[in-house]
């Protein structure tokens, strides 16, 4: 060993005692420094491929800060989160679909509001700044989201004259597809100003144009015997193969959400704006139902609220982009996001940033989740009986069940979601 090595080396072992006597004496505080890098938890809703691709992002995204990310995916999110919570340990981020359940966490003081610099990504409708205990905030960003007015058919199929493919099914939440329909009827037929104090408890459900909303669909579908209603009560949303496939030849056009292309992948098919199916008005037309993945910090470690950061910036959704396959590559909020490259994304991205004057987050997803579950029990509920006097009953029921949801928000820590966080031009 020549001399300069034995004058590193030396310098290299004082470097280490020192650090070592530092950790010692330490010791009884619990601030010896640990050598194992820093692990933040990601809890989400992909699971399979989607959340494969979102997984291999995130880890792309370590840049040697010490900090090492880990995705948890579940379908049962809810349920996941408030048994994490109640246990006291929540992940450092998660990502959810409901701007109901995110007020509610904003109210009981379980979020953690955003820096600045993720603040600039969140605008209405995706992320409203929303008035907690005096102060207005940004709790939530968005980091994909979906077009839900659209209507799918077979290319080559003609648009007029459908025959509706209807799948209910959907675990826990079975139902949502049907309030999707009435949500949009609603939005099209009496415009976003109407849809948004629906939704925000404002509007009675048996106001004549909401309960008009649940007959026009009865309407749209049509006549339809117990063994086909049975079929769509049993049927997934997404079927075996896509419900344009697993249900045909009994039906050509499906309602649906930009998500479902990832089913229609390999297949030619058409996707068009709904409100030319749903008997709405003209001056509409330009309005369109959304939703979207939310990323919110539970964690009051500052390192959290830098990965929601880097989450929802373009590096995250270029790399995001780059390892979802074709149909799973999510769209983003801005037209200046990176976008699918498939040919029936481009088209819906095209709508999404581009043609829609009104973007209108899905009602059923803004509302408090007691009215947002009895909304699915209802629709699976009419859906089996479409008659008057059953509707009748169900949105008096519903009506119960706005009026508890708003006397409970009274009651709790004060904290409202603004209006211009329902409906909002495209990128604020």
């Amino acid at each position: 060993m020549n001399r300069r090595t034995r004058r590193r080396t030396g310098r290299s072992r004082t470097v280490f005692r020192a650090f070592l006597a530092t950790c010692l004496l330490a010791v009884t505080a619990g601030a010896c420094g640990d050598a194992r890098p820093q692990t933040l938890v990601v809890l989400g809703p992909w699971t399979g491929p989607e959340g494969k691709a979102f997984e291999s992002m995130l880890h792309r995204l370590d840049d040697g800060t010490g900090k090492s990310y880990t995705y948890q995916g579940t379908r049962s999110l809810r349920e996941t989160l408030g048994a994490q919570l109640e246990a006291g340990d929540p992940p450092d981020v998660a990502i959810l679909n409901s701007v109901g359940e995110l007020v509610e966490h904003a109210r009981a003081g379980h979020l953690v509001p955003l820096d600045r610099a993720a603040t600039a990504r969140a605008f209405p409708p995706w992320a409203p700044r929303l008035d907690v205990d005096g102060g207005r905030r940004t709790y939530w960003v968005p980091l994909k989201v979906d077009l839900k007015s659209l209507v799918w058919r077979k290319e080559g199929r003609p648009a007029g004259d459908p025959k509706w493919c209807v799948g209910l099914a959907s675990e826990a939440t079975s139902g949502w597809p049907g309030t999707d329909w009435i949500e949009d009827i609603l939005l099209h037929r009496s415009g976003p100003a109407t849809y948004t104090q629906w939704a925000t408890g404002q509007l009675p459900w048996r106001d004549p144009r909401v309960r008009k909303a649940w007959t026009t669909w009865a309407e749209l579908l049509g006549d339809r015997d117990k063994a086909s209603i049975d079929r769509s009560l049993t049927t997934s949303y997404v079927g075996p193969r896509g419900l344009l496939d697993s249900l045909r030849p009994r039906c050509t056009h499906e309602h649906q959400s930009a998500f479902i292309r990832y089913v229609y992948a390999h297949e030619r098919v058409r996707v068009d704006p709904a409100a030319g199916y749903l008997g709405g008005r003209a001056e509409h037309d330009g309005a369109y139902e959304v939703a979207g993945d939310m990323a919110a910090v539970f964690s009051r470690d500052p390192a959290a609220r830098a990965l929601v950061d880097r989450l929802s910036g373009e590096r995250a959704r270029t790399l995001w982009r780059a390892r979802a396959a074709d149909g799973l590559q999510p769209f983003f909020p801005e037209a200046t996001d990176p976008q699918p490259t498939d040919a029936t994304g481009r088209r819906i991205a095209g709508i999404l940033t581009g043609r829609a004057r009104t973007l209108c987050f899905d009602a059923s997803d803004v509302m408090p989740p007691g009215v947002r579950d009895a909304f699915h029990r209802a629709v699976l509920q009419y859906f089996g009986d479409p008659t008057g006097r059953r509707l009748d009953e169900l949105l008096g029921q519903l009506d119960t069940v706005r009026t508890e949801a708003a006397e409970d928000a009274t009651n709790a820590t004060p904290g409202h979601l603004p209006e211009s966080g329902v409906c909002a031009p495209p990128g604020g």
